[in-house]
């Protein structure tokens, strides 16, 4: 198999074994509804009305609470780390909701046509998104931006804002645990981030998933009603953009493929990009990449159990996506289409159709700090990604099978 858990850091053994006692204590605070609500009301000051903007995050966070007591076998630094990141989430909410009662003509502004990446993991959705955030005419959002949106940070914040140093010390502690992540998915605070951030404040984001193994609150979430996480995202978007002179967005995340239609309901004016690469390629690829999340979290990676769940979740996906294209439920005006070969191989004509595809022209300026971001970060910076189909417990031909409809409606070729 060519993935393999990678040997953690002494530091990372001996919190997981007890003995770092400030680490241990925090880790033993209980991960139960009522007690997180109670701190994160005691951590913001605020205890009374409706401190938490809308009660529709609370069933989620219920279920993913149940889960991961009864399923997801966190050691203690994942433990800790989870807690942090509910903890982190929770106060956002009461940031976002205070704010918007103090402002509320936040809520007036508007997200004039953003320009939207998805498509499945590994497909080229994060390269193409950074090529396009390389426009100074776009704006992309920044993983501090999306982990600490209150207050509003305006166009000069980054140089100096504390807010950096937070989400940086969060981004980066995945890759210190799991030394291997950088050369997979690479994450900071001043990088950019995708929407599923956004969407966490709501409770209903693959950010729980995967990190995490709660294959009940998996199944709940593929079932749900995604419109409050997409509202979350929305207010997020609005809360950034009350303070900055106003650009396009340049958004991404593969999740919008689970809820295309939620999405256009609420940006009806958006320009989707959709990236398409070998399913059986993206399975290989994907299941590595949330093997090593959780190995950051737990001391029990099933790494076959990781590649059926998500085999089953891109092909209804894609299968839907491919039916959905065929019969009218995506607009051909507002959709454009980009296919993961033809991008690596002239990944400056490919951004320049998605510009003409959007109704706008990719001006020599912004095509010349494409280029310079391509020279300065090629591809495998931090290494090799090395994974294999075969290494998934996947049967070859079923799989290959289950996806020719998508691979034939998008033309996608056999890389695996």
């Amino acid at each position: 198999m060519t993935w393999r858990p990678v040997e953690r850091p002494p530091w990372v053994e001996a919190v997981n074994r007890g003995e770092i006692v400030p680490f241990a204590e925090e880790a033993s605070d209980p991960l139960e509804l009522d007690a997180l609500l109670d701190e994160a009301r005691v951590r913001t000051g605020w205890s009374g009305g409706d401190v938490f903007g809308g009660d529709d995050f609370l069933e989620p966070l219920g279920l993913f609470l149940d889960a991961l007591a009864g399923e997801a076998d966190l050691n203690l630094l994942g433990r800790w780390m989870t807690r942090r990141f509910l903890m982190r989430l929770l106060v956002g909410r009461v940031h976002l909701a205070t704010f918007t009662t103090a402002q509320p003509r936040v809520l007036d502004e508007q997200i004039v046509e953003p320009l939207v990446v998805t498509g499945p993991p590994r497909s080229g959705t994060t390269i193409l998104h950074t090529l396009l955030a390389q426009d100074p005419g776009h704006r992309a959002p920044l993983g501090w931006e999306l982990l600490y949106p209150v207050p509003p940070p305006g166009d000069a914040a980054a140089a100096t804002d504390p807010r950096v140093a937070l989400a940086d010390h969060e981004l980066r502690l995945l890759a210190h645990v799991s030394a291997d992540l950088d050369s997979i998915h690479e994450y900071s605070g001043r990088m950019t981030k995708e929407c599923i951030s956004a969407m966490s404040f709501a409770f209903r984001s693959e950010e729980l998933t995967s990190r995490t193994r709660v294959p009940s609150f998996a199944a709940w979430l593929a079932g749900c009603d995604m419109r409050p996480a997409y509202d979350a995202h929305r207010l997020v978007l609005q809360v950034l953009q009350h303070a900055a002179a106003p650009r396009r967005w340049a958004l991404k995340s593969p999740v919008h493929l689970h809820a295309l239609e939620t999405l256009q309901a609420v940006y009806p004016d958006a320009r989707i990009v959709i990236t398409h690469r070998d399913p059986l390629t993206v399975l290989g690829s994907v299941t590595s990449l949330i093997a090593t999340l959780r190995w950051a979290h737990s001391d029990s990676v099933d790494f076959t159990e990781i590649a059926r769940a998500h085999a089953r979740m891109y092909h209804a996906d894609l299968d839907g996506l491919a039916t959905a294209w065929e019969h009218g439920g995506l607009d051909p005006g507002r959709v454009h289409h980009v296919r993961y070969a033809a991008f690596m191989a002239s990944p400056i004509d490919t951004v320049r159709a998605v510009y003409e595809a959007a109704g706008s022209k990719l001006t020599p300026d912004a095509e010349a700090l494409m280029v310079d971001h391509l020279r300065r970060r090629p591809q495998g910076v931090h290494g090799a990604h090395v994974y294999s189909f075969d290494d998934l417990g996947l049967d070859r031909a079923a799989e290959r099978d289950r996806f020719a409809h998508y691979q034939e409606v998008f033309g996608v070729a056999d890389e695996a």
